[in-house]
């Protein structure tokens, strides 16, 4: 019998892939993509295909590199919420010890 998956390795949101293409058109193609991540450029296919979302670990280099959001690119690692919390916060912040 086969393997079961998540919708989430399997699939991705339409935001995010076209977030994923703005910033493939970003760095100018899937084998520059490729180059910079250090990935094959049939990974970076099946990305854009939505056979696999972008990895996690190469959503902040490609955020990097291109502008496009972390929020936009992998909408259910980084929500929206996240980032909008964080703005409210008072600027004089310190950390406690």
């Amino acid at each position: 019998m086969g393997r079961l998956t998540s919708l989430q390795e399997t699939d991705s949101s339409p935001i995010a892939l076209a977030a994923l293409r703005e910033a493939v058109d970003a760095i100018g193609s899937q084998s520059a993509t490729a180059r910079l991540l250090e990935v094959t450029q049939g990974a970076v296919s099946k990305w854009l295909s939505g056979q696999r979302p972008l990895p996690a670990e190469h959503v902040l280099a490609v955020e990097a590199a291109t502008g496009v959001s972390k929020h936009r690119l992998r909408p259910d690692i980084y929500p929206a919420v996240a980032e909008s919390a964080l703005s409210q916060l008072p600027a004089n912040l310190e950390p406690t010890r």
